[in-house]
């Protein structure tokens, strides 16, 4: 059975300056883009069966910028919904709350359309998305083809996804340090999930 490759999008205004961002579209910085084209290399020496991602633009322009062609879109790709917390720096949310931890105490509530997400909510999220990331596995390898199932989207949820693949729970995504423009590798060994390769970049790469 083929692998799932993880490919976060590249860098943004607000990752550079560590805002948490889920809802709000921002574009690639001039870096971004060419973290994402660093990644196509890496890429093409994969057959790929599925590339799926996020909805938001910075995603979907990091897989055509890595060469990944007939990309679909899953809603549920999203980052983790910030909540009140969308923009914010973790620095800033520590001067009101200095214990707060985003895998244990989730966010605090939002507007309407975005009123954050509980580390449970995005757990169960995680869990469909795997399902889903199962059953393209299992057909292509019942098209005699195989290959490799490709998610482009962002950092913590991502992690959270990885967690959750290890049979882990969702707070152990706090462990998994994923860079902007990153590539990572989730595969099995004797029939368990495993981590294959994790947070390459092009500066791994001496790029």
């Amino acid at each position: 059975m083929g692998e799932v490759i993880l490919v976060r999008h590249g860098e943004t205004a607000w990752s550079l300056t560590g805002k948490h961002t889920s809802y709000t579209e921002l574009p690639l910085t001039a870096r971004g883009e060419e973290q994402a084209r660093s990644l196509a290399p890496l890429l093409a020496r994969r057959r790929i069966a599925l590339t799926v991602t996020s909805p938001m633009l910075r995603a979907v322009r990091t897989a055509r910028l890595a060469g990944l062609g007939d990309t679909f879109t899953d809603p549920e790709l999203h980052e983790w919904d910030y909540g009140a917390y969308e923009g914010v720096t973790t620095a800033r949310i520590h001067q009101e709350r200095p214990d707060w931890d985003l895998w244990r105490d989730g966010v605090d509530e939002g507007p309407a359309e975005h009123p954050g997400e509980t580390p449970k909510q995005v757990s169960e999220r995680a869990d469909r998305v795997l399902a889903r990331v199962d059953k393209a596995l299992r057909d292509a390898d019942l098209d005699g083809e195989g290959g490799d199932v490709v998610l482009v989207a962002h950092a913590h949820f991502l992690r959270a996804l990885t967690a959750r693949r290890l049979g882990l729970d969702v707070s152990a995504g706090a462990l998994f340090r994923l860079d902007v423009g990153s590539l990572s590798r989730l595969g099995t060994e004797h029939g368990r999930p495993v981590i294959s390769a994790w947070n390459v970049t092009s500066a791994d790469r001496g790029e």
